[in-house]
């Protein structure tokens, strides 16, 4: 992991025994944050998913405080910092077991992105589950194709989210998110709601009806300017109406 500045398993650093389990078994899930001066955009909506997951893959809620306490030891001497948090069950029986990386913090891109679609849903799509082999596959693929990253697809055009973002596109009104299975970023969460926005049944064959796209997740907000040969000119209004949203949202102390 590049530029890894701490790794904790249950707030103490790991021993050889105990990244065992998470180096050979990919069942688990995780939330990804950016941390700014000791505090996070969208906390509860972390906190949440973390709880909800880990009820959902092993019967058995994470309690949102113990988490966020793991959370503040992981930080305590790095107020600004990627973050992720891994949530795992060694044993059967046993009782979850939390992962905590800390690594610099990252930053949008500064250059739009073009998209390669490719015929790719993520199974369990509400999930932000680990193992995410066909994500990286495919967007190893668009790279080498001169692209960004992947967009995925079902077999019949239809756009569910990118490889490690939501999209939306502008319809020259609304802010138009695909309805269709994918994971609620937490950042899609934050800001869907403060524009006007729309959720609806978006092929590849659509993207001519739109204006303008972008991409969010953990990171920000980023332009689109490609999804396959289709072009979409970068509008500044919107990036600024979006990003400006975004950027309106309280940061929460860990």
């Amino acid at each position: 992991m590049s530029g890894l500045i701490r790794l904790e398993i249950d707030g103490h650093s790991p021993t050889p025994e105990e990244l065992y389990h998470p180096a050979l078994v990919n069942y688990g899930h995780l939330t990804a944050m950016q941390v700014r001066s000791g505090r996070v955009q969208g906390l509860d909506l972390h906190l949440s998913r973390l709880a909800a997951q880990s009820l959902a893959l092993f019967d058995t809620p994470l309690e949102p405080s113990h988490a966020r306490s793991l959370l503040r030891h992981a930080v305590r001497d790095v107020p600004d910092a990627a973050v992720r948090v891994n949530v795992l069950r060694p044993t059967p029986d046993g009782p979850l077991s939390v992962l905590v990386a800390v690594r610099p913090p990252v930053y949008p891109s500064p250059t739009p992105l073009r998209l390669m679609s490719v015929p790719y849903q993520r199974p369990l799509a509400h999930i932000k589950h680990l193992g995410g082999f066909g994500q990286i596959y495919w967007g190893r693929a668009a790279v080498e194709h001169g692209f960004d990253d992947a967009l995925l697809t079902a077999p019949d055009g239809e756009i569910t989210e990118a490889a490690v973002h939501n999209i939306a596109f502008h319809d020259g009104a609304h802010v138009v998110w695909p309805d269709a299975p994918a994971l609620p970023g937490i950042a899609m969460q934050l800001i869907e709601p403060l524009l006007p926005s729309r959720r609806a049944r978006i092929t590849l064959a659509d993207l001519p009806l739109f204006r303008a796209a972008f991409v969010t997740n953990s990171i920000g907000v980023v332009a689109v300017s490609a999804i396959d040969e289709h072009t979409f000119p970068v509008d500044p209004d919107l990036m600024s109406t979006v990003t400006g949203a975004l950027g309106a949202v309280p940061w929460d102390e860990l």
